[in-house]
C-alpha cells in the first residue's frame, strides 16, 4: 500500500462522521419543545395544590403524562411510518401547545388533569425526532446521533427551571406565567419545525408496513417476544424503572440522609444534567465507534449497577452548615418554592438527619456516586435504542421506537409510585439498593442473551480503520 493509500485508509469515511447540519434541525427542535416540559415540572406540584389537590392526587397528577405517553407514542410513532416524520412531529406538537395553554387558564384540578392527558397522548415528539434521526444517521453514526436527543434533554433540565424561577420572579410568583412560557416555546418548536425541518422519510419508503395496527397488545407482546429486540425493550423498561425511580426520589433520599433543602437538590439535577449532556452529546459518538452498541450497553449497565448501589450504601451525614430546626422550619413553611420540594415533603413524615453528626462525607460519597449512575444511565438509552433500530427492518423503525418510547413511559409511570412505596416500607436506601440488583441481574441475562449482529462488525471495521 502506497502512502496515498495509506492516508486514504485513515481516513474517515464520510459514512463514519454524523452529519451535524442534517441532524442539527431535530436537535433544536427536540431542546427547545423540550424547554416547555421542563419550565413546568417544577411548577406542577405547586400548581396543583394551589387547586386543592391532595399528594395522592398530585401523584397521579405526574403519572397520567407518562400513561398516556405510553399510549400515544406508538400510534403516532407507526402513523410516521405511514405518513412521514414532519406531519406527524407538527401534530404532535399542536398537541402539547394546547395543553400547556390549557393549563395555563385551568380553573380546576380536572381542567389540569385534562391538560396533562392532551400533552401526553400527543406526546410522540421524542418518538418521531428519534425515527427522523434514524433516517438522516448510517449504522455507524445512528448512536452519536441518537445520544444528541439524551443531550437536549440534559440541557433542557438545566435551562428549563431557570426560565420557570424567571418567569415566576416577573410575574409575582403567578403560577400561569410558566404554562404560558411553556406554550411560547411549545409554539416557537412548531414554528421550526413548519419553517426549518426537512422530511427525513422519503415517500417512496412510507406505508411499507401499513397492514400492522398502530398499536395493540398484540403488537406489545409481539415485540417483547422478539429475539433480539425483545430482551432490549425489557432492558429499556428496566434500567428507566430504576435511573427514573433515581431521579423521583433523588429530593427524597438527600432530604432525609444528607439534610438537603429545594436548593441543594436543585443543584445536584445541573450536576447531573452537565454529565449527561457531556456523555450523551460528546463522549457516547466516541465510546459507539470503539466498543460498538452492545458493548457500549453493557458498560452502562454495568455503571448504572455500581452508582445505584453506591448511592445505597451513601453515608448519614448532613453538611456542616445544616441545621435540622430550620430545615423543618422550610418544609412546613406555606410559601414553598418553585420546585415544589416544600409542597411534596411537608406532606410526608420523613425522618431528618440530626445536628450531633456534621460533615462533607455524605455529600462526597453521593456526589462520586452519581458519575457511574449518570454516566450509565446516559448511556443506556441512546444504545439500546441504536440497537434496536438495527435489529429491525427500516419501514418498522418509526413503530418500534414508538415501543421502546411507550416502555420508557410505562416505566416512568411505575418508578415514583413502585418506588415511593419501597422507599416507605423498607427505607430511604431500599430503592436504590433493589435497583442495583436488577441492573446486576440484567446484565448477566443480557450479555448471555444479546448475541454480536452486523453492527459489531462495522464497529470493528471502523476500528481497524481508524488505526
Amino acid at each position: 500500500m502506497n502512502s496515498e493509500e495509506e492516508i486514504a485508509a485513515k481516513q474517515p469515511l464520510a459514512e463514519d462522521k454524523l452529519d451535524f447540519k442534517r441532524i442539527l434541525p431535530i436537535f433544536v427542535i427536540v431542546l427547545i419543545d423540550l424547554l416547555g416540559l421542563t419550565i413546568i415540572i417544577p411548577l406542577l406540584p405547586l400548581y396543583a395544590a394551589s387547586f386543592g389537590l391532595n399528594p395522592a392526587m398530585i401523584g397521579l397528577l405526574g403519572t397520567a403524562y407518562p400513561l398516556m405517553q405510553f399510549i400515544g407514542a406508538p400510534v403516532l410513532g407507526r402513523m410516521s411510518d405511514r405518513y412521514g416524520r414532519k406531519p406527524i412531529l407538527v401534530i404532535s406538537q399542536i398537541g402539547t401547545l394546547s395543553g400547556f395553554i390549557m393549563m395555563a387558564f385551568a380553573t380546576s384540578g380536572l381542567v389540569l388533569f385534562v391538560s396533562r392527558l392532551i400533552d401526553g397522548i400527543s406526546g410522540a415528539n421524542i418518538a418521531t425526532a428519534q425515527a427522523a434521526i434514524t433516517d438522516s444517521t448510517t449504522e455507524k453514526t445512528r448512536t452519536q446521533g441518537l445520544g444528541l436527543i439524551g443531550a437536549a434533554f440534559g440541557l433542557g433540565f438545566i435551562i428549563g427551571p431557570v426560565i420557570a424561577y424567571g418567569a415566576l420572579a416577573l410575574s409575582g410568583n403567578d403560577y400561569r406565567a410558566p404554562a404560558l412560557a411553556a406554550a411560547f416555546f411549545s409554539l416557537l418548536s412548531i414554528l421550526l419545525t413548519v419553517v426549518w425541518f426537512k422530511e427525513t422519510l422519503p415517500e417512496e419508503e412510507r406505508g411499507q408496513d401499513s397492514e400492522k395496527p398502530a398499536f395493540s397488545v398484540k403488537s406489545m407482546i409481539t415485540a417483547v417476544t422478539h429475539p433480539t429486540v425483545g430482551i432490549l425493550l425489557v432492558l429499556m423498561f428496566a434500567q428507566q424503572l430504576a435511573f427514573g425511580g433515581f431521579e423521583q426520589l433523588l429530593a427524597l433520599f438527600t432530604l432525609s440522609n444528607l439534610g438537603f433543602n429545594a436548593s441543594g437538590n436543585a443543584i445536584l439535577f445541573v450536576y447531573i444534567g452537565i454529565i449527561v449532556v457531556a456523555v450523551q452529546g460528546y463522549f457516547i459518538g466516541k465510546w459507539s465507534r470503539r466498543f460498538g452498541d452492545r458493548r457500549l450497553m453493557y458498560g452502562g449497565l454495568a455503571l448504572l449497577t455500581v452508582g445505584l448501589l453506591l448511592m445505597a450504601f451513601t453515608p448519614r451525614q448532613p453538611t456542616p452548615n445544616y441545621s435540622q430546626a430550620a430545615l423543618q422550619a422550610e418544609l412546613n413553611s406555606s410559601t414553598g418554592d418553585s420546585s415544589g420540594e416544600a409542597a411534596t415533603t411537608e406532606n410526608i413524615s420523613v425522618d431528618l438527619p440530626p445536628d450531633d453528626n456534621n460533615g462533607w462525607i455524605g455529600v462526597i460519597w453521593m456526589l462520586v456516586a452519581m458519575i457511574p449512575l449518570s454516566v450509565g444511565g446516559g448511556i443506556l438509552r441512546p444504545a439500546i435504542n441504536s440497537l434496536i433500530t438495527k435489529r429491525v427492518e427500516h419501514q418498522e423503525v418509526g413503530g418500534m421506537l414508538g415501543i421502546s418510547t411507550s416502555f420508557s413511559s410505562a416505566a416512568n409511570a411505575i418508578a415514583p409510585l413502585l418506588g415511593g412505596i419501597i422507599f416507605q416500607a423498607l427505607g430511604p436506601r431500599s430503592p436504590f439498593l433493589a435497583g442495583g440488583i436488577l441492573m446486576a441481574v440484567l446484565l448477566l441475562i443480557a450479555v448471555r442473551v444479546i448475541a454480536p449482529g452486523r453492527e459489531d462488525t462495522a464497529a470493528a471495521g471502523m476500528a481497524r480503520g481508524g488505526h
